[in-house]
């Protein structure tokens, strides 16, 4: 945990019930503090917080945080992570995702301005868009495409950095930002269109791993416990930021998807198909400003967490086939 953790009494984590949200749910429970996850479950997963449900500190609200919603106690943090993050969510969900950009982080806010809470919101790397800075620190402003097929999420996220900013300036509000690059790990969905699952999903089938491109466009990937510690270090420490919360460290999605085949033992081949419209070329974080103010820095490596997430991926397909069998 971070030098700059608070003794948080009650956390709202909105979009709780999807991948990082969850884990961030399990972590503030960990550490004893009661959470509210608010998920309207249109890309979030019931039963990544099913376990969480028998935690006496822990309540599950349903609500769509584009409409106005509230709590049954004032929370004194409230993390703003409700948003589809993937590609197959937000170009199946558009008007939802920027609705939760603009609508639903401003719920948030007023939420968290209410209570005298800290806020704190999940941006994203994709904030820099296609960069023409390499590698990126927070004080580049982005090579974004506002029309593109990925602008919805784009711009969702830029509105909500801008919405978050004016809070503060307006009304003082305790106001965070964190943009996190590639986050990876295990409850991850399998179709959900990122590089990491997919790639998982392919090895373990035996299919072919599917490469767009030639394979070159580099990503930086950061495993989920690594993000979540980032995330809590920047709520604790009060910095309003925003600040890159990700891995320093490239790898093309030619080695990543290589790598994958080798630590799930696959005989899957590499199969090259066509490149999404505005595909970032490059994405890689400089960490310098949550090295220095957060002590913060990822402690994971590729090998080590994509084995994780591998074993999690293989454990959850068999559990899937233990429920289906006859006579089980």
């Amino acid at each position: 945990m971070s030098t700059f953790a608070r003794n948080w009494q009650h956390a709202v984590v909105t979009g709780g019930a999807g991948f990082v949200g969850s884990h961030l749910c399990s972590a503030l429970l960990a550490a004893g503090t009661a959470v509210t996850c608010v998920d309207d479950f249109s890309t979030g997963r019931r039963e990544n917080v099913a376990p969480l449900l028998r935690h006496p500190g822990f309540t599950l609200l349903e609500a769509n945080v584009s409409e106005p919603f509230d709590v049954d106690r004032p929370p004194d943090l409230v993390l703003h992570f409700a948003s589809p993050a993937s590609p197959a969510d937000y170009l199946r969900l558009p008007l939802h995702t920027l609705d939760a950009g603009s609508l639903g982080t401003r719920h948030a806010l007023e939420l968290a301005h209410r209570a005298g809470a800290r806020f704190l919101l999940a941006s994203t790397s994709e904030v820099y868009g296609d960069p023409r800075q390499h590698p990126q620190n927070e004080r580049y402003w982005g090579n974004v495409n506002p029309v593109g097929p990925r602008s919805v999420y784009d711009e969702a996220k830029r509105f909500a950095e801008a919405l978050s900013t004016a809070q503060a300036e307006t009304y003082g509000t305790d106001v965070g930002i964190v943009r996190l690059f590639n986050t990876y790990g295990p409850r991850m969905r399998g179709h959900d269109g990122r590089a990491v699952p997919t790639f998982v999903r392919q090895a373990l089938a035996g299919e072919p791993l599917t490469v767009t491109g030639d394979g070159r466009q580099t990503r930086s990937l950061c495993y989920v416990d690594d993000t979540v510690r980032g995330v809590l270090a920047a709520a604790g420490h009060g910095l309003r930021g925003p600040v890159n919360i990700g891995n320093p460290v490239e790898v093309t999605m030619l080695e990543l998807a290589r790598l994958v085949i080798r630590l799930a033992g696959s005989r899957s081949e590499i199969r090259y198909i066509e490149r999404p419209t505005d595909d970032p070329a490059v994405r890689c974080p400089d960490i310098t400003l949550a090295r220095d103010k957060l002590q913060w820095e990822p402690r994971i490596t590729a090998e080590d967490g994509l084995r994780r997430t591998i074993e999690w991926f293989r454990a959850t397909a068999a559990e899937g086939a233990g429920a289906a069998a006859p006579g089980t």
